[in-house]
């Protein structure tokens, strides 16, 4: 079966419009750490770790700072600001208590060893979909 797309084409129906498997990676490992940070920023408030303020005024800044990079991983500089926002992650657990600090370190690590992974596996699944798309190179003799 196929639908419409120009006049006088057709496009099998369930293929749509191809998406960077980095750019897709890359956001939902951002949105994922957004989401550690505000349980980490719910469990420095429960440990008292810092006046509640100044722990949600960071927490939150960075949880939305990562929401809002991983909207702009398709636009230019996009990567550059997820990796820079890896940093503060690492380093935050640094912020907690003795108690609490290597848990989320091993956590900050084991994220950026994931971000690292989407940058190298995404931008490899994209140039084999490139590859795909040419086609095979031309026979030279």
């Amino acid at each position: 079966m196929s639908t419409p797309s120009e006049p006088g084409t057709t496009t099998p129906i369930g293929v749509g419009r191809v998406r960077s498997a980095r750019r897709q990676f890359t956001a939902t490992m951002l949105v994922l750490e957004a989401f550690v940070v505000l349980f980490a920023t719910l469990v420095a408030h429960g440990l008292r770790a810092a006046p509640a303020g100044s722990v949600w005024a960071l927490g939150g800044a960075l949880a939305v700072s990562l929401v809002l990079a991983a909207g702009v991983q398709g636009r230019p500089g996009g990567l550059v600001v997820g990796s820079v926002l890896q940093v503060p992650v690492l380093l935050g657990g640094l912020l907690l208590p003795p108690a609490a600090a290597p848990a989320m370190v091993v956590v900050g690590v084991v994220f950026v060893a994931l971000w690292i992974a989407s940058l190298r596996l995404g931008g490899r699944i994209d140039r084999e979909r490139a590859e795909r798309t040419a086609g095979p190179a031309p026979a030279t003799s």
